[in-house]
């Protein structure tokens, strides 16, 4: 019975997303190549990944970011779960080739070459990925936009990985011990495939209609409870996730001697309230009879067979709920 408002274009946070990973991804890169440090080949194959989710997430973003139509009635809000698990997906791929690559110097250990000057690169570069990543989380937050959010978190784990790299190098350089370079690394993959993980599971909980946070379901269920007594009842109270946009759907149940007019006021004040608990909700409200046996026939997401005694015109006697 009511929407959400459109929220403002979020392309520009994925165009942020975009220039830090060409900028990170050479910083990282020229790290690498003045060192030799697999655990810096590590960093830098992060920074392309996190180049091609920025690319998904402007895409994803722009195709959630269109209105609904008579194909997508509810919107296109569910695109942002493709772009989370692309996302997921490519750092799994990313922490495949970082284990790849520390087993070889595992096996055949290398020098590493001017690892001041590379770390300090590493480090800048690290710094840049922090300051878009808080911007993102936040942004993400704000306009509950899990690709953004997919994005700074993805992020953030880069700025870790690279904070563990930089450790691993430097400890490289003063004890000579040249195989915790490649142990480091697959230290580091194993933190990237939790983050991967995390972001797909995510996106196919989204994908699946997961219901609202606990928070927000008990923040409707008390206002629903506000309401009810012996001549209103709620059933059939139903919410599911679509990217940013969240769902819910009740049946409201009032005595049938009620007007048109009394009922539909009564559903207006409980979805206003809810809006005030909850800006953006969209709500649909369907009104039964409290009377009806069949109005408790939908409390499931299936409908029951009502037996024929409580369909109306029967002279069988039938039981009342209340």
């Amino acid at each position: 019975m009511s929407g959400m408002a459109g929220r403002p274009s979020l392309t520009r946070y994925a165009w942020l997303s975009v220039a830090a990973a060409l900028i990170t991804m050479g910083m990282k890169a020229l790290a690498y190549a003045l060192t030799g440090s697999v655990g810096l080949l590590s960093d830098a194959l992060e920074s392309t990944v996190n180049l091609v989710a920025a690319l998904v997430a402007l895409v994803a973003l722009r195709v959630a970011a269109r209105p609904p139509d008579e194909r997508h009635a509810y919107g296109h809000a569910k695109a942002e779960y493709f772009s989370a698990a692309i996302e997921g997906g490519m750092i799994l791929v990313a922490a495949g080739t970082i284990v790849y690559a520390a087993v070889q110097r595992l096996v055949r250990p290398v020098e590493l070459e001017r690892v001041g000057i590379g770390l300090a690169v590493s480090v800048a570069a690290a710094l840049v990925n922090l300051a878009v990543a808080m911007v993102l989380l936040r942004a993400g937050r704000r306009h509950r936009s899990i690709t953004l959010e997919a994005d700074g978190k993805h992020l953030m784990t880069d700025v870790w990985t690279s904070a563990g790299v930089v450790v691993a190098v430097g400890a490289v350089a003063l004890t000579g011990w040249l195989r915790l370079d490649p142990v480091i690394a697959i230290a580091v993959a194993a933190n990237v495939m939790v983050a991967g993980w995390s972001l797909v599971r995510r996106s196919a909980l989204g994908l699946m209609d997961v219901a609202v946070p606990a928070e927000e379901r008990a923040a409707i269920d008390a206002v629903l409870a506000s309401y009810s007594g012996p001549s209103v009842q709620f059933h059939a109270v139903r919410t599911r996730q679509a990217g940013p946009r969240s769902f819910l759907s009740f049946h409201l149940l009032v005595p049938g001697a009620w007007s048109v007019q009394q009922a539909h006021d009564l559903a207006e004040r409980v979805e206003a309230d809810l809006h005030r608990v909850l800006p953006g909700l969209t709500i649909e409200a369907h009104v039964e009879p409290l009377e009806d046996p069949r109005s408790f026939a939908d409390e499931d997401l299936d409908r029951v067979a009502v037996p024929p005694s409580a369909r109306p015109g029967s002279d069988a006697p039938s039981s009342t709920r209340l």
